[in-house]
């Protein structure tokens, strides 16, 4: 296993506008457009901290994993996600050691990135991502 990165922190935010307050309070900038990511129901706002994002995350249909989220436990911190160079072997890995995860393969995410989600019940609470860039790459 390879050291790894923090690469995003997410915050579930009913509004983007709203939720984008108190980081551009902060002087943080929006890295590029706000993007949709249909597979996971969601809208995603970009803000870039060194090598590390902050993901505002708002739902765009009321059955997606962030309304849920936010109908249970309002705004806040949703995940954690660290970078991996190659994700069905870090996947793989994780499995042999036990590691639960919300689906079986990888899912599309945000800028052409694959992604999979840990089960919160394995992170001790916490919703853990792993994130693997086009060509092993990080943010632009």
């Amino acid at each position: 296993m390879s050291v790894l990165l923090l690469d995003h922190v997410a915050i579930a935010t009913p509004d983007l506008d709203a939720g984008a307050a108190p980081y551009e309070a902060l002087g943080l900038k929006v890295e590029g457009p706000d993007e949709e990511v249909g597979t996971q129901g969601v809208r995603v706002r970009a803000y870039q901290v060194g090598d590390t994002l902050i993901e505002l995350l708002t739902p765009t249909r009321p059955d997606s994993p962030i309304a849920v989220f936010l109908d249970k436990r309002g705004a806040g911190l949703h995940h954690t996600a660290y970078r991996v160079a190659d994700l069905d072997a870090e996947m793989a890995r994780l499995k042999l050691g036990g590691a639960r995860f919300l689906q079986e393969a990888p899912v599309p995410g945000r800028a052409g990135t694959r992604v999979a989600f840990l089960h919160p019940k394995w992170g001790q609470g916490t919703l853990i991502e792993l994130v693997e860039h086009p060509h092993g790459g990080g943010h632009d």
